[in-house]
């Protein structure tokens, strides 16, 4: 969001190259990072990662030359040929369902059986002489690359941005998503998504007191998340698709029929 910002700003570059431009630069940055954050394991990886991202918010809120801190970037130009917000979203729901697309198709190859293989043993598929390192950077740098279309959307969408759009609890919104939606489950993870942005603003028309409804909502918001973390097998693959994967996966042999 932040490079799509400033290029916007200062170079008036429009949307499209800004989404070549920002992805670039995010894949270089996720795969420095990599070679860091790539060397730990399971909880510790997350912690590095938890803060790096601490370390970046650090820079947006205090680089007051370039970022302009904590008052953030304004007067972001919006996206001439789009004349309205309709067309706006029409033009954001193309971007995501390419993206979508895209990532349904990698998650029928035989990349993603290695991708859980090294989640579930990563000795084991060391072992087996799987590449566990290079497939983590790749997966990692393809990951920041893929994120930062969204970031290059909320610049131009909102004509603004700030550190506070950026802060730790985003990252815990993201990762409430990928949990309920099930880990390794593209579709999931769209439906999830979904969920945890409207269940919000359907709790605003139930007519509570106004005294204590935003309290009331935000118990009636978690008390949900925890029902549909319990039920999120529902959204796991079924057994039916991970055999097919497994069965994709196998080297030919003659004797197959």
């Amino acid at each position: 969001a932040y490079v799509a910002a400033l290029l916007a700003v200062y170079f008036g570059f429009s949307i499209l190259l800004n989404f070549v431009i920002a992805s670039l630069f995010c894949g270089g940055v996720a795969l420095l990072v990599s070679f860091i954050a790539l060397r730990t394991y399971e909880d510790y990886f997350v912690i590095v990662t938890l803060g790096i991202q601490i370390i970046a918010f650090s820079i947006m809120n205090n680089w007051i030359e370039l970022t302009n801190g904590p008052l953030g970037i304004t007067n972001i130009p919006d996206v001439g040929w789009l004349p309205n917000q309709f067309f706006f979203m029409s033009f954001a729901v193309l971007v995501a369902g390419s993206l979508y697309f895209l990532l349904w198709r990698l998650s029928h190859s035989a990349w993603v059986l290695n991708l859980r293989g090294i989640r579930d043993d990563e000795v084991l598929m060391q072992s087996m002489g799987k590449p566990v390192r290079k497939i983590k950077i790749v997966t990692f740098t393809l990951s920041a690359m893929t994120a930062s279309a969204a970031g290059v959307l909320y610049a131009h969408y909102t004509s603004y941005i700030d550190p506070t759009s950026f802060t730790i609890h985003e990252s815990i919104y993201i990762l409430a998503i990928i949990i309920i939606g099930g880990l390794g489950n593209l579709h999931g993870a769209f439906f999830a998504a979904v969920f945890m942005v409207l269940l919000p603003e359907i709790l605003r028309f139930i007519g509570l007191p106004d005294a204590m409804g935003a309290n009331i909502r935000q118990m009636i918001y978690g008390a949900l998340l925890v029902c549909v973390i319990l039920w999120k097998s529902f959204l796991e693959p079924s057994e039916h698709t991970t055999k097919a994967l497994e069965e994709k996966a196998k080297p030919f042999s003659p004797n197959r029929s």
